[in-house]
């Protein structure tokens, strides 16, 4: 079991003791920090919220709705939703911040406290440092009870963020129409199920769907990787259709199954949407460390300029600002649009694929033949209390001195074709070993040296 608690939110597993998993006492901590913040923030005391399709999410929204009640502000509570529909919906609401209750790719024993501010935003890492410092304080005032919040009815911002995708510019609707694509979908047992039905109407797709009770019981591992995608595989091939679409359960990843079955990869997400965004608007792209050089080779093949930043959502956003970029994204399958909102989305990045395979007029797996051939693997070794970080990375540094070494996050070791980084989880009690190369055999070479080492 357990509990992180880290500048961008809590999560944990349910059950247990408190500050050990996430328990009730530590919800109800952090919510009334996070209220506490939303307060003094003097914008707007109004939060939005929305949940993913997990058993515990009622029990952890109803705590954190009625605390934030308890302090006097007033909750727009989507229910089922995903997190990019209510980081749009923060903006669209004038709040002051919004919480989604989701694990994103954790197995179903997890549920976390996702936190945005007023620009529907994960917070910042000083507003993140500011919370944890208040709830392990205490020092708190709930209000009295004539001045407590109120729930206020929600519209139906999941068409909202489908009509906004539909309005982009680079979103050609009677061209994807005119396709008939047909696709089978994996929702994993979570708010997939109810927010991409509706987008693939519009578009006028034919879809199968699987995995689509929202039961939070997941089907399999929930994370949408190779791994745990042979069975939309063997589907996407039996209905004949045109590709898969593989989603997590709060819908901000999103990954594609080939005609054939084959897989095409999570990292080429990004970087084949990249390529049709670029046709129609030059600018910077950016994408995390841990993310594939296709991107930046897609980049610079458009004639433009490509940035990196340590992992996590909100520094792949503050390098996209800083820089100007037209478009972002984490090689998990994260889309970020600026022109639509800064965050990581699904639904908006489904629109423009098939719109990209509509203009290419290429099967999925041609298309994949388009983009250089890099071969990333991931692997990840667990931790415990007794673990020194900074002695392994160390160690690490010690041995590559004499290599392009980068240090922003982690360690990353940057070869002329290949690289490798490790760095600590922000998400799991693990350090991730991701390495790179033009061939998986090189990749896993990669990562077999690390962990040689780190055996000594």
């Amino acid at each position: 079991m357990a509990l992180i608690k880290s500048i961008s939110g809590m999560r944990g597993t349910i059950g247990g003791s408190p500050n050990e998993n996430l328990t009730p006492i530590d919800i109800v901590e952090m919510i009334t920090a996070y209220g506490q913040w939303i307060i003094d923030q003097k914008i707007s005391k109004k939060v939005v919220v929305g949940r993913d399709g997990r058993i515990s999410g009622p029990i952890v929204s109803s705590l954190a709705v009625n605390t934030l009640l308890s302090l006097g502000i007033d909750v727009v509570d989507l229910g089922f939703s995903t997190t990019p529909t209510v980081e749009m919906a923060v903006t669209a609401e004038n709040a002051g911040g919004g919480i989604i209750f989701t694990a994103s790719h954790n197995p179903k024993e997890w549920n976390a406290l996702k936190l945005l501010n007023n620009k529907g935003e994960f917070i910042s890492a000083q507003d993140g440092q500011t919370l944890l410092e208040s709830a392990e304080k205490r020092d708190f005032d709930y209000a009295s009870v004539s001045d407590l919040g109120k729930i206020i009815p929600s519209k139906d911002y999941i068409k909202y963020h489908i009509d906004k995708i539909i309005d982009l510019p680079y979103v050609d609707l009677d061209k994807i129409k005119s396709q008939n694509f047909k696709v089978v979908v994996d929702c994993i047992n979570s708010t997939g199920a109810m927010s991409l039905p509706p987008l693939l109407d519009r578009m006028n797709v034919d879809y199968v769907l699987i995995n689509d009770e929202i039961t939070g019981e997941f089907a399999h591992n929930p994370e949408p990787v190779p791994a745990n995608l042979s069975y939309l595989a063997h589907k996407v091939v039996e209905h004949k259709a045109d590709l898969g679409i593989a989603v997590d359960p709060d819908v901000d990843r999103l990954v594609f199954v080939c005609e054939d079955g084959s897989m095409f990869s999570e990292e080429y997400t990004i970087v084949a949407i990249a390529d049709y965004l670029l046709k129609h608007k030059k600018g910077p792209t950016v994408s995390n460390l841990s993310s594939s050089r296709a991107l930046r080779d897609v980049t610079k093949a458009r004639g433009c300029e490509y940035y990196t930043s340590a992992v996590g959502e909100v520094n792949v956003v503050n390098q996209m600002k800083a820089v100007g970029a037209v478009f972002g994204g984490e090689g998990n399958g994260g889309v970020i649009l600026p022109d639509l909102h800064y965050g990581r989305d699904a639904l908006v990045g489904i629109a423009l694929m098939l719109n990209h395979l509509v203009d290419e007029g290429l099967s999925l797996s041609n298309l994949k033949k388009k983009y250089p051939d890099y071969h990333i693997v991931k692997t990840k070794i667990q931790l415990d209390v007794n673990t020194d970080i900074d002695a392994i990375i160390s160690k690490v540094k010690t041995h590559y001195a004499d290599e392009n070494l980068i240090t922003i996050d982690g360690l990353k070791i940057d070869f002329e074709e290949s690289w490798v980084h490790i760095r600590k989880s922000n998400t799991e009690p693990i350090i991730r070993i991701i390495a790179e190369a033009l061939s998986e055999a090189k990749a896993n070479d990669l990562i077999a040296d690390i962990k040689n080492l780190l055996d000594e």
